[in-house]
Formats: structure tokens, sequence, C-alpha cells
């Protein structure tokens, strides 16, 4: 019988760096939107100005020039900032790439805590000293450690209950893994996920300027993006704290 594999990821990202890639789609983002805004008010004024020309034709018929007029202009301005704006998008997806490819190492709560000080002195020597406490004692533990944030003793505990009976567990692993770094989990996951829409909205918004049209399908797909990240609950408004956090601890 063939054995089945697990699936290995190639790439890796820490909790920081993935922040920081959140930090450059957001600066890549203004970037595109800065020239988008300044082809549209390019365009908006040639309207203005060749309506104001034929100023002494009928509406329909001045209709019909402007729309041509500016349709032109739109297509020039198109082909000249073709370069620029495609660096753009492309930027937006390759940062998105990179985010979605460490997803999996990012899952839960429980799989960034056990990895979290794999390896570590401290935390062998605690499953040794905890291999023979009892419930109330492992109950404790679980306390002090989610009170103290003190992560190497949170991964020790993890183990030391999952030999145990389901039924007499004395506390919940998944809650621990929570209250310990459940915060930097929220926070991952919902800079993936925007990180994503965000490259989205890129191409999106790119494609609203190249045939001048809102297409509202992809507005309704941005607006389901926003609010499953807002689901999370993370708060990513100063990223430079997040990072700076996490670079002391």
């Amino acid at each position: 019988m063939a054995v089945k594999k697990a699936a290995l990821a190639s790439n890796w990202l820490s909790v920081t760096d993935v922040i920081q890639r959140l930090g450059r789609a957001r600066e890549n983002r203004d970037q595109h939107a800065r020239l988008l805004n300044t082809l549209e008010g390019q365009v908006t004024q040639r309207r203005i100005d060749v309506e104001r020309s034929l100023a002494d034709l009928p509406s329909n018929e001045r209709s019909k020039v402007v729309t041509r007029a500016v349709n032109g202009h739109r297509a020039e301005l198109r082909r000249k900032s073709a370069d620029a704006r495609l660096a753009l998008v492309r930027e937006a997806g390759r940062l998105r790439d990179e985010v979605a490819a460490v997803r999996m190492h990012f899952e839960s709560p429980m799989q960034m805590l056990m990895r979290e000080s794999l390896g570590s002195e401290r935390r062998s020597r605690l499953i040794g000293q905890i291999a023979q406490s009892g419930p109330t004692e492992l109950a404790s533990l679980a306390s002090y450690a989610a009170a103290t944030k003190d992560k190497e003793l949170g991964a020790a505990l993890c183990t030391r209950v999952s030999m145990l009976p389901v039924h007499d567990r004395p506390f919940s692993s998944h809650e621990l893994a929570d209250a310990l770094v459940g915060e930097s989990h929220r926070n991952v996951t919902q800079a993936v996920m925007e990180v994503e829409r965000i490259a989205v909205e890129t191409l999106h918004a790119d494609s609203t300027f190249e045939t001048g049209r809102t297409n509202l399908t992809r507005n309704l797909q941005s607006a389901f993006m926003r609010r499953d990240e807002a689901a999370v609950g993370a708060d990513l408004s100063d990223l430079d704290a997040l990072t700076a956090n996490k670079e002391e601890e």
C-alpha cells in the first residue's frame, strides 16, 4: 500500500516578514493609486476642455465628439503608462505569491506555539520536569504559562497533555495556545489576507482605468474579502509597532 506523503513547503517567512510584506504591498498600492489618479485627472481635464470648445454644438453631437476625444486620450495615456502600471501590478502579485506560499505555516495558534521554542534546552527540561505531574498541577501550570506568556512552558504542557486520554486532559491545549500566540496568529492571518486583497484590488483598479468602466462584480469581491479580514479581528493599523514588538521578543 502506498504511503501518503505530507505536503512540504519550501518557503518560509516569519510573522515579522509577513507583516513587512504587507507594508510593502500597501506602499505599492498607494503608488499605483497615485499614478491612476493622475491619469484619470488628465482624462477628466481633456473632457472638460473638449466640452468647452464644443459648447456651440447640439448636445447629441457634442456628446459623440467628446466621447471619441476622451477615449482617444485614454488610449494614449494607457499606452504611455503601460510599463509603469504593469510593474506595480506585478509587484502586487509577487508579494501576494510570497505570503500565500507560507500560509500553511500559520494555520493555527497551536501550530505556531509548538514551533516557537522547538529544540530549546529549557523546553526539553520542562517536559522532563512535568512528566509525572497530575491534572491539578498541569492545570495550574497552564494558567501560570498563560498569565506570564511563557511560550516554552506552554509548549511543554501541550506536549504533556497530548499524551493523556482526551477526557482526562485538565485544560484545552488550543485555548492555551490562543492565549500565548493567538494575537500573533490573528495578525499574520489577516496580513496574508490583506496582501492577497491588495493584489486583487490593484489588478481591478488597473483594469478599470484600461476600460474606463467600473466592474461591480469585482467591487463585490473586494467587499467580501474585506468582510473576511474584519472577522479575523486583528489590528494592523500600526505595522511599525507590530514589527518592533516582534523584534523585542
